[in-house]
C-alpha cells in the first residue's frame, strides 16, 4: 500500500476530520470577512473596536466589533493550517468547542453593558458560542474515534 511522502498514514483521502476543520475554518473566514461588509452588517457606521458600545450587528442579530471581526478571521485561518494533520484539525475542533463553550460562560457571567464586554457578546452571541463549543467539541471528538494519536502505544511499567 503506498504511502504518504513522509511514510505516514497510507496516501488516499484526507480523514473527514480534517475536511470539517478545514470547512470550519472557511466558515470562520467568510463570518469574519462580511462583518467588514456594509449592508451585511447592520450599523456599520458605528462598528467600534474593542467595546461593548460599538452597535454594528453582523445580519442584524450578532454584536460584533473590529475585534471581534479580526479574533474570527484569525480563527479561520488557524482552522485552514491545522486541518493539514489529524492531530491539529482534532485539537482545532476540539479544543476551539471548548474555546467556544467558555466564550459563552464568559458572555453568560458579564454584564453586556459593562467594561468587560469588550469583545462584544449580545444573547444572540451566547446562544451561536455555546451551540458552535458543542457542536465543534463533539465533531472534534467523535469524527476522530476511529484514529490514533499518531505517537507510540504505550508501554505499561509492568510490561517489557
Amino acid at each position: 500500500m503506498a504511502r504518504g511522502a513522509r511514510g505516514g498514514r497510507p496516501a488516499g483521502p484526507k480523514p473527514r476530520i480534517q475536511l470539517v476543520a478545514a470547512l470550519v475554518g472557511l466558515v470562520f473566514l467568510v463570518v469574519g470577512a462580511l462583518g467588514f461588509v456594509p449592508g451585511v452588517t447592520t450599523n456599520y457606521d458605528e462598528l467600534a473596536g474593542a467595546t461593548h458600545h460599538s452597535a454594528a450587528k453582523l445580519f442584524g442579530v450578532f454584536q460584533i466589533s473590529i475585534l471581534h471581526n479580526s479574533l474570527h478571521l484569525l480563527f479561520g485561518v488557524l482552522g485552514l493550517a491545522m486541518a493539514r494533520t489529524l492531530g491539529a484539525a482534532r485539537l482545532y475542533l476540539a479544543g476551539g468547542g471548548v474555546a467556544y463553550l467558555g466564550l459563552w460562560l464568559y458572555g453568560f457571567a458579564i454584564h453586556q453593558n459593562g467594561a468587560a464586554n469588550f469583545l462584544p457578546v449580545n444573547n444572540s452571541d451566547n446562544y451561536l458560542h455555546l451551540g458552535l463549543g458543542f457542536g465543534m467539541l463533539a465533531l472534534g471528538l467523535l469524527l476522530s474515534n476511529q484514529y490514533g494519536t499518531g505517537g507510540r502505544l504505550d508501554a505499561p511499567l509492568d510490561r517489557p
